[in-house]
């Protein structure tokens, strides 16, 4: 068996799990539908009440005159760019190297819609003014991701993000913003939704993530933009005859978890100071801006995976079930707080970073 099987068996039997809200089981569907009225008419290719209602709740959110839901943002962000590209008629859009797009998606850009990205920033560093100001290439789009998950869920600056926005504006350049994880950041900026979508000439964001639902997204602009982006989702067999499992997942999600926000970055925070207590870990960012972060550890994957399942057993404390390798004898992990966070009692998690330090002290020292 190896390893990494064993300290995912290791977390999955602790009391006290650290990261998200709760187990991905159908126990979240039943729970969504749990007070619903059966006779609720399903949404079929697109219309009827659940779908139309819920599209106009989240574009009243997101400051958007229209909003489309889709069965994925991977779906819904292509079919965002390809629709700029075409407007422009420029096949180039620019993005970070460790976007989604570049990163986990097959080349989907490049074979689906013939369009080839222009990569902006070190993959360690924020897109910034100064990066787009040097761009050679004329792009029909600019595509940020807030928070740029992959190094840690880093934001750049309010008022960069302004000045990036004014350029685009200004130089005729489209900017679509990968709000996968928008809501977490919102207390962070101290802004509405709607603010930082002003910014945006469109918007994704997801309902499976910080949300907790089971999947979707919404794509949200300009009503005209919308309207095509619908003819985009019939051609890419996006238009199932009903979403209404993921839309009533999202709406219950959504208005359960939204006030919550604030609490899960306020615990990010506390939960990384703790790991930078710890000898031969930091947290990157360091001081967090959402409820996620990144830990990284001054040992390899394997090394730090044997230190950590006698934690979890002795403890009851669960801080990871996936390691990575990081590269020259360093791991890190992904850290993103929900529910689960506040039902770990302080002692307990207190008791499992004094062990943790004490272990890795044994092997650094």
């Amino acid at each position: 068996m190896k390893l990494v099987n064993t300290l995912l068996e290791a977390f999955n039997k602790t009391t006290y799990p650290v990261v998200g809200h709760g187990k991905r089981d159908i126990q979240v569907l039943k729970d969504a539908f749990d007070e619903l009225d059966g006779t609720i008419d399903s949404d079929i290719y697109g219309t009827g009440k659940v779908i139309e209602d819920f599209q106009a709740k989240i574009a009243a959110y997101l400051g958007k005159p229209s909003a489309v839901f889709f069965p994925s943002g991977t779906m819904a962000q292509q079919i965002a760019l390809r629709m700029w590209c075409d407007e422009k008629g420029i096949r180039k859009i620019a993005y970070h190297p460790l976007c989604h797009l570049e990163i986990h998606e097959q080349n989907g850009l490049r074979e689906l819609h013939q369009i080839e990205p222009v990569l902006l920033a070190d993959k360690n560093s924020l897109i910034t003014l100064e990066d787009v100001l040097q761009m050679k290439e004329d792009i029909a789009c600019l595509l940020l991701e807030l928070p740029q998950r992959e190094i840690g869920g880093q934001l750049p600056a309010y008022e960069e993000l302004e000045a990036i926005a004014a350029h685009c504006k200004a130089k005729g350049i489209k900017l679509h913003l990968d709000g996968a994880r928008l809501y977490e950041i919102l207390p962070y900026y101290g802004k509405t939704a709607a603010e930082i979508c002003s910014l945006f000439d469109s918007v994704y964001v997801s309902f499976y993530k910080g949300i907790g639902g089971i999947a979707g997204a919404i794509l949200a602009g300009e009503e005209a933009f919308m309207t095509q982006s619908k003819i985009w989702k019939r051609r890419q067999g996006g238009d199932l005859i009903s979403l209404y499992p993921y839309i009533i997942s999202a709406d219950q999600a959504f208005d359960e978890r939204l006030p919550k926000m604030e609490q899960y970055y306020h615990d990010a925070i506390e939960l990384a100071a703790m790991y930078n207590d710890c000898d031969g870990i930091t947290t990157r960012p360091v001081v967090p801006v959402s409820n996620m972060f990144h830990v990284h550890i001054e040992l390899p994957k394997e090394s730090f995976e044997k230190l950590l399942i006698p934690v979890f057993e002795e403890t009851g404390v669960g801080l990871t079930g996936n390691v990575r390798d990081f590269g020259e004898g360093s791991s890190y992990y992904e850290v993103s707080l929900g529910d689960r966070y506040a039902d770990i009692p302080k002692e307990q998690l207190g008791q499992a970073f004094t062990l943790l330090n004490q272990k890795i002290k044994q092997i650094i020292a």
